[in-house]
């Protein structure tokens, strides 16, 4: 069994290889299905105990596409580069945030993608 190279670990799906632009989308897409309000979040470092993140902008409320989120995490990469920027999905019902992923790392040169 192979294991993984000793790097920082930031959140859950980040125990994984990185995603590719088609699985940024597919989490999307997902918190869009369940119903969840999609926010983008930026900050200069991804300590855990850094337990408030800027938000970019408002929660996306009216966002029913997964292609309005990704134009807003590509608006937030062009600005706050030096940045780690995460997706997060707000239950609106339970009143908590339900999901919650990196999707650029500081430092990353992924061209026109959105990963890191």
């Amino acid at each position: 069994m192979k294991t993984l190279p000793k790097e920082r670990r930031y959140e859950t799906l980040s125990y994984l290889p990185p995603l590719t632009d088609s699985q940024i989308e597919k989490q999307i897409s997902y918190c869009l299905q369940m119903g969840y309000i999609p926010a983008v979040e930026f900050n200069e470092n991804s300590d855990p105990e850094v337990y408030y993140w800027t938000m970019w902008k408002l929660p996306l409320f009216g966002a029913s596409s997964t292609r309005a989120v990704l134009d807003e995490v590509q608006a937030c990469r062009s600005e706050y580069g030096n940045c780690f920027i995460r997706v997060v999905g707000f239950d609106n019902v339970k009143q908590c945030q339900a999901v919650s992923f990196i999707v650029h790392k500081p430092g990353s040169n992924s061209g026109s993608g959105y990963r890191y």
